[in-house]
């Protein structure tokens, strides 16, 4: 299928986004010849800024082949951001209502009529303590085993230096360096005409992701945690030390408690 072209909305927010990324940001952009000419595709991009998503859509429109992005609902109701929003055909994300799977639905639309969509799977930024991709979430997966469609991953390193994850105030000098390192599709093939259960979906995201990774090993020039950050698992964790500690703060109460009743009927 011919790929979507690029139309009036990216054109106007590439003349408005692309001067200042070109003045704060140096660019070391490779793997480009994986991002596929024609047809529909997913990419699968890691996340450490604020700032990533539009240095990234940087590269990716430098391709000739534009992302559309999974975005909050409430960015498409309102003036200009909303107009843009909806002009340059990123996709509503309805969190926690009954239209929560629209997103998908539009995104495996979007794959089919030709168009690039743009995941990512880790569905926040990172909180990786150095900076490597946590585990993912299954969104990517499922609208890829949905239409066969290519998944390319994508590593990006370096807007995380010009605005750390959470930090407030960018880092502008030294001037930073963008890397990214788009790689060759992942092989999906073999969750293909399979059953999309939760343990399928979950297999698949992995290989996404350590995908990705790999990627971003490339780019950082060293070797990633054997075990990914998994912040479910974090939380479950610091709950059960926040339960442990409860426990104990209460055994010790009840022994003053105690300790103290028995002082009394000795005297």
């Amino acid at each position: 299928m011919p790929r979507r072209r690029i139309g009036f909305w990216y054109r106007f927010a590439a003349v408005l986004c692309k001067p200042p990324l070109v003045v704060l940001i140096k660019r070391d952009w490779r793997g480009m010849e994986n991002i596929p000419a024609e047809g529909g595709f997913i990419t699968a991009v890691n996340h450490n800024s604020h700032v990533d998503p539009f240095a990234y859509a940087h590269y990716q429109y430098n391709t000739g082949r534009v992302p559309r992005f999974l975005a909050k609902a409430g960015l498409f109701r309102k003036g200009f951001v909303g107009a843009a929003m909806r002009g340059t055909g990123q996709i509503p994300v309805y969190r926690e209502s009954t239209d929560a799977l629209s997103a998908f639905r539009a995104a495996i639309d979007a794959v089919e009529r030709g168009e690039c969509v743009a995941f990512y799977p880790e569905g926040t930024l990172t909180r990786d303590p150095d900076g490597w991709p946590m585990t993912g979430k299954t969104g990517a997966a499922r609208v890829a085993l949905q239409t066969k469609c290519p998944v390319i991953p994508v590593a990006q390193w370096g807007a995380n230096e010009l605005l750390p994850p959470y930090a407030k105030k960018p880092n502008l000098l030294p001037r930073k360096t963008h890397h990214v390192l788009a790689g060759p599709p992942v092989d999906l093939s073999r969750f293909y005409d399979r059953e999309m259960t939760p343990d399928l979906l979950k297999e698949a995201t992995e290989v996404i992701m350590a995908a990705v990774t790999a990627q971003l090993e490339q780019i950082r020039g060293e070797k990633a945690p054997e075990t990914p950050y998994d912040p479910r698992q974090v939380r479950i964790e610091q709950r059960r030390r926040t339960r442990a500690q409860e426990r104990a703060q209460e055994r010790v109460q009840a022994q003053q408690a105690q300790a103290q009743q028995e002082e009394g009927q000795s005297t």
